[in-house]
């Protein structure tokens, strides 16, 4: 493979992430979200660490910029669990910020993006690994698509991977006609999340037809359809040859979801989705789901 992943201690091969979780948190605050928010630092070592026991090696974080990433707290929690952390810049739909906080950024949002890439975040001297934005509901409104031009630039710019949040899942044509039909960005460089809480077969192949990486995240969530046909979405998509194109999450966002406050959290991934994945589709491609393809999908020749 080529490139390295940006992680919070610095680039890594990408054969050294090991088994990852390619969408999660540790930090995330949001008016949206009041009183549920990811914030205690113990809290989020003892989740880590839980993740490292069950068999974990890497964390993909998607909190974007403004949600409290706690960027400065990464890079301790990182080595003293043992586990790669990779954090996100980016922006996420315009409800989980103040109008004030979007006015400040108004006028230059990827050169934000691009600063966090490659400089760092604020005076934390951690780099952020990748670009996180969000669509709508069955659309792209203004803001989603100002926040995906800012993305693609810092894309052409640095290299870094775009990961995109689909509200319940949907959307994911609509984002791949702007951010790789218009905007030019690769479609490899573009991660699909929670394609699982809109479990349309169709719209899956399509996506990854048009060759972009395609995330089942949030498998505790199973009011979104998530545990029990997620394994049918998956091994349809892996018998059509798209097994090189899935990666696996857990997007833990609020504090009763973490494992050490009696949620499934990051843990789960390992102790009941891989099993099951394993029995629908075989060791070797679960395997390389956990592995090999969040090494490729992330790993990127920064400049």
């Amino acid at each position: 493979m080529v490139g390295r992943v940006r992680t919070v201690l610095g680039d890594v091969h990408p054969d050294d992430l090991g088994v990852c979780d390619a969408h999660d948190h540790l930090f995330l605050r949001s008016p949206k979200l009041p009183g549920r928010e990811l914030d205690d630092v113990p809290a989020a070592r003892s989740e880590l660490a839980a993740f490292r026991a069950a068999g974990g090696a890497s964390v993909v974080q998607w909190t974007p910029y403004g949600m409290g990433r706690r960027a400065a707290d990464l890079p301790p929690l990182s080595r003293a669990a043992g586990v790669h952390v990779v954090c996100a810049t980016g922006l996420h739909q315009a409800a989980h910020y103040e109008p004030e906080f979007l006015d400040a950024v108004r006028g230059g949002l990827a050169e934000l993006f691009v600063s966090e890439l490659t400089t760092g975040i604020g005076a934390s001297g951690v780099r952020a690994g990748l670009v996180k934005v969000a669509g709508g509901f069955h659309a792209l409104d203004a803001h989603a698509r100002w926040t995906m031009a800012a993305a693609a630039e810092a894309h052409h710019e640095t290299g870094a991977p775009v990961a995109v949040h689909l509200e319940h899942g949907t959307g994911a044509l609509d984002v791949i006609d702007l951010l790789c039909d218009e905007l030019e960005v690769p479609p490899h460089r573009v991660v699909l999340g929670h394609l699982n809480r809109s479990p349309d077969g169709v719209v899956q192949r399509q996506a990854a037809e048009a060759g972009c990486y395609l995330a089942f995240d949030g498998p505790s969530l199973a009011h979104h359809a998530t545990d029990w046909r997620m394994p049918d979405a998956v091994k349809a998509l892996a018998d059509a040859g798209f097994g090189h194109r899935l990666l696996l999450g857990g997007d833990t966002v609020v504090s009763g979801a973490r494992s050490v406050d009696g949620g499934p959290g990051m843990p789960y991934l390992m102790r009941r989705v891989r099993p099951r994945l394993v029995a629908a589709l075989g060791a070797e491609l679960v395997g390389h789901v956990l592995t090999r393809n969040p090494a490729r999908a992330f790993a990127v020749d920064w400049p």
